[in-house]
């Protein structure tokens, strides 16, 4: 395997909780709809939900807790996955307005990039970046046409 294709891009992401069903309302409300993909546990209980959002239809799984990893800790850190978002005051502004705690405030990167994170309710870290890269591709792929936009 080239080194080339190691990373390809962004697939999924997994976040965790211990309240499924308060987790899956929270991300539908955050959203605007509800997940495509929910399956219970053996013990019938909701274990994970997933959503496709984004101009590339990427996926965002929520995953009971007891299916976390041993390295997993109930505390938050760890990667952050970044989404981009048009409106990055507003974003951010809107997550705290639903419990998200900060966890970086607004950061100026330079060059068009800027970016901020959470905590979400159920203890993830959730990132978002406004990406003058991102719509500088999302541009050229509707300039092209390309039928997976939207």
């Amino acid at each position: 395997m080239s080194i080339k294709h190691t990373l390809r891009g962004f697939a999924t992401i997994s976040y965790w909780a211990e309240d499924m069903e308060a987790a899956k309302a929270w991300y539908s409300e955050l959203l605007g709809r509800a997940p495509y993909f929910e399956r219970s546990g053996p013990d019938g209980k909701l274990a994970y939900v997933e959503f496709r959002i984004g101009d590339y239809q990427h996926e965002l799984g929520l995953i009971h807790r007891r299916f976390a990893p041993a390295q997993a800790t109930a505390g938050s850190g760890g990667a952050i996955m970044y989404w981009h978002v048009d409106d990055i005051e507003a974003a951010l502004n809107n997550l705290k307005a639903m419990g998200a705690e900060e966890y970086e405030p607004l950061v100026y990167r330079g060059e068009g990039f800027i970016t901020a994170s959470v905590i979400d309710p159920f203890g993830n870290v959730l990132g978002i970046m406004y990406n003058s890269h991102y719509l500088e591709m999302l541009n050229s792929r509707i300039q092209r046409g390309d039928p997976n936009i939207g």
